[in-house]
């Protein structure tokens, strides 16, 4: 009898438990209808600004995809199309304008732009500067009411502040991871060699087809252009880095008007670095100066032959306007930041004494 009433009780307690366990759950806030509701309708401050910038900006975004021509074999002249590569971009301008890295697009024979909405359009390259991993697309029949970015400022950045990155990571379409500027002022090697500086380090996750996206601030703004990553394996490992926008803002209308970037010249040619590092030469070294050029008009000398047909090296360039120069990437940096018109100081090794030039600069033939 005693073993009958505790089997009872406990199924007594047990259905007690069931009737009683949703009053008790809604009672401790475990599970609320008006919880779930107020779920739906609220969001922090930080989630709204990120819904609201994925909101405006996603449309302005789009993916690049490239083919390429390859033979079929060795000893075929056959040729074939085949899939090169893909990245990001964005819209720079509505008239169907498209920024993107160089090396999503380099070597491509044919490119295809896809927008938001998953309509795709042929495009052509109207300009590149494998210097700045920067290029502009042409969409050849762009639709109506491109969606642009605003920009933003490079200088105003600092560590710590939000970013945002929005591209196309192993080809999974408008994708967005959110980050902070984590250093400034990086360098990073361009496809061509060359340095790209002033270049903004986040940690906001950035993978293989992220490249050519753009990044944004809290505000929605284009502070960046998405072009590299470090990392062993290949996948983000929280270091990404990002062209600053006010480097764009300067390569871009240059590449929309001339293809090129445009540089003022003195009117010389310049020995190459390994030439110059096999011989131990500090500077460099003119090795030739081209008639009525300003160089040449200055009085600059580049290299000759002596009456028994041996080498003399000439002017070796130590310095201008009181910057060392010590490599191609130093002169070129340098004279991008001038241009034509501007008279320039410049420092030169002749012999065993140093003299100082002053050269107008002229607009690049």
């Amino acid at each position: 009898m005693l073993r009958r009433l505790r089997a009872y009780s406990l199924l007594l307690r047990r259905a007690l438990l069931r009737l009683l366990l949703p009053v008790l759950l809604l009672t401790s806030g475990v599970v609320s209808a008006a919880d779930t509701k107020d779920y739906l309708s609220f969001a922090t401050e930080d989630e709204a600004n990120s819904t609201e910038i994925f909101s405006k900006a996603s449309p302005a975004v789009v993916y690049v995809t490239t083919t390429t021509l390859r033979r079929r074999s060795r000893f075929s002249l056959d040729v074939m199309e085949i899939p090169k590569g893909s990245g990001s971009g964005f819209v720079w301008h509505a008239s169907g304008l498209i920024v993107t890295n160089y090396h999503v697009v380099a070597e491509a024979n044919r490119m295809q732009v896809t927008l938001q909405d998953g309509n795709s359009y042929a495009a052509e390259l109207i300009g590149s500067a494998p210097e700045k991993d920067l290029a502009v697309l042409r969409l050849l029949e762009p639709p109506e009411d491109l969606t642009t970015l605003p920009l933003g400022d490079s200088t105003e950045l600092s560590v710590g502040r939000k970013v945002l990155a929005i591209g196309n990571p192993f080809g999974l379409d408008t994708t967005l991871t959110t980050g902070v500027v984590s250093a400034l002022g990086r360098e990073i090697r361009a496809p061509s060699g060359r340095q790209i500086r002033g270049v903004v380090q986040t940690d906001a996750a950035i993978n293989p087809g992220n490249s050519g996206g753009p990044l944004l601030n809290s505000l929605g703004q284009l502070i960046g252009v998405n072009t590299a990553i470090y990392s062993p394996s290949g996948a983000s490992a929280g270091i990404g880095f990002a062209i600053p926008v006010n480097t764009v803002r300067e390569v871009v209308p240059q590449l929309i008007s001339y293809g090129r970037i445009l540089r003022p010249i003195m009117g010389i040619e310049l020995a190459s670095d390994r030439w110059r590092r096999r011989y131990g030469i500090e500077g460099m070294p003119v090795v030739r100066v081209f008639p009525g050029l300003p160089a040449a008009e200055a009085g600059l000398q580049g290299v000759s032959r002596t009456s028994r047909g041996d080498l003399k090296l000439g002017d070796t360039i130590i310095a201008i306007d009181g910057q060392t120069i010590d490599s191609h990437d130093d002169y070129l940096t340098l004279m991008e930041s001038r241009k034509a018109g501007d008279t320039i100081s410049v420092r030169v090794r002749r012999g065993d004494r140093e003299e100082d030039f002053d050269v107008m600069l002229t607009e690049s033939q």
